[in-house]
């Protein structure tokens, strides 16, 4: 009977410490989780924070977090201690098997850690890729997330996206150009059309004067408006405006398409359009 209480107790003993365990490991998960999201809450507007690298860290210190608690109830357990001790003795060969079979897992692994040291892209950029254009919502342990403009998500691989040819729009600088053309007549006066249409780009409110100190005083053109094609029935006019961000670049760019075209139509300056030849039957 004496023998069958102390394995109960010695039992009880080993759930106990397992479940404290456990209890300190998630508490610490979720001490650690809080901290590091409420700094990225108070900090993330600011210019100089870096979101990715502190969300980054926050998953790997997770899950550090998480294979200390692992091994500290692998310790408390008899058996499974063990266990461990054998697998330890034969680690190089279960190393081996483990790196062959995930090695897909430890290329996205390694791939995250790499992106996130030399920063081809952090998250809220702007980048295109292949067939897939979006916003950098998120970038976790084996994946990078995508928003596309339609609101859904892309998941890609780490692994892709180091391997892969990106077009980033906030590289270094968020500062964006956007073109815009219109065609005109043959018998329109350019010069007034390319002033109608410089005219209407530096009044716009998200239009910045991108030029530096030297071409400022050069007085370089602040909206150059140049003649890019002669076509066979039309003038094509190229317009270059300056935003402070993609985003506000391509709504400029849309707004200026429109009231161009409305001063175009008040001021008399024609954009040809096609003719079909209609056929009258009598």
């Amino acid at each position: 009977m004496k023998e069958i209480m102390d394995y109960l107790k010695q039992d009880i003993s080993i759930l106990v410490h397992i479940g404290g365990i456990v209890l300190l490991t998630f508490i610490a998960y979720f001490i650690i989780n809080r901290t590091i999201n409420k700094f990225i809450d108070h900090y993330g507007d600011r210019d100089n924070f870096d979101t990715t690298n502190a969300k980054f860290l926050r998953r790997i210190i997770s899950a550090v977090i998480f294979l200390i608690g692992f091994g500290f109830v692998i310790f408390f357990i008899p058996s499974l201690r063990h266990v461990a001790t054998t697998l330890l003795a034969g680690a190089g060969v279960i190393v081996a098997v483990i790196g062959f079979s995930s090695q897909q897992v430890l290329a996205n692994i390694i791939s995250g850690i790499m992106i996130v040291v030399t920063k081809p892209y952090r998250i809220n950029d702007r980048i295109a890729l292949r067939n897939v254009e979006g916003i950098i919502e998120d970038i976790t342990l084996r994946h990078t997330v995508i928003k596309n403009y339609e609101n859904k998500r892309i998941i890609i691989p780490n692994s892709i996206m180091s391997s892969e040819v990106i077009t980033n729009a906030n590289f270094t600088d968020d500062i964006c150009c956007e073109w815009v053309e219109l065609s005109v007549a043959y018998t329109a006066d350019i010069k007034k059309a390319k002033d109608l249409m410089k005219d209407e780009m530096t009044k716009h409110p998200l239009f910045i004067d991108h030029r530096n100190k030297k071409q400022k005083d050069k007085n370089e053109d602040i909206a150059p408006v140049r003649v890019m094609s002669v076509g066979d029935f039309s003038i094509v006019l190229r317009a270059w405006t300056w935003a402070a961000n993609p985003a506000d670049a391509f709504l400029m760019g849309c707004d200026l398409r429109e009231s161009i075209k409305e001063r175009f139509d008040k001021e008399g300056i024609e954009i040809p359009y096609p003719y079909n030849n209609v056929i009258l039957k009598n």
